[in-house]
């Protein structure tokens, strides 16, 4: 009888536990996915920071959206480190006139996200209007409470 005591106090214990389980995982799910939504749109926010500071060129609001090893690939196949980006983009060689992101996605991996868009828009060169539209690759990492890109590849569509 003793053994049946003890027993039955197990399964009581394991059912209550279970259905407490039960009871608790949709009260603690919605914490993930809205740190997740946190961080996303800080990502989007990050993007959109970056797309102001593209338009207008200022080294204060650049400087602390790209990271130190900051890899920037063109459509073209150029590649720029962080202080190639920035130095051509204060020159204004290729100044963007107009930048319209579209189609754009979030994906967070750990202090990583990965975003792709559609940008479309115009640069000017020379006094020269050309049209741009482009598919973009950019990787952020999270660094202390920022985020930072990482990387960006261009490619024609």
């Amino acid at each position: 009888m003793a053994g049946e005591e003890r027993m039955t106090f197990g399964r009581r214990h394991a059912t209550l536990g279970g259905i407490a389980s039960i009871i608790a995982a949709p009260l603690m799910a919605p914490l993930p996915a809205a740190a997740q939504a946190g961080d996303e749109q800080a990502v989007a926010r990050a993007v959109e920071a970056l797309t102001r500071a593209m338009l207008d060129p200022d080294r204060a609001k650049l400087e602390p959206l790209c990271a130190d090893a900051l890899s920037y690939g063109h459509s073209a196949g150029k590649v720029e480190n962080k202080a190639e980006f920035i130095a051509n983009l204060l020159a204004k060689t290729a100044a963007f006139r107009t930048i319209n992101l579209s189609a754009q996605t979030i994906t967070l991996s750990g202090n990583e996200a990965i975003v792709r868009h559609v940008l479309s828009g115009e640069t000017e060169t020379q006094g020269k209007v050309t049209p741009v539209h482009i598919g973009v690759l950019q990787v952020w990492q999270r660094q202390g409470s920022d985020w930072r890109l990482l990387a960006r590849q261009a490619f024609r569509i």
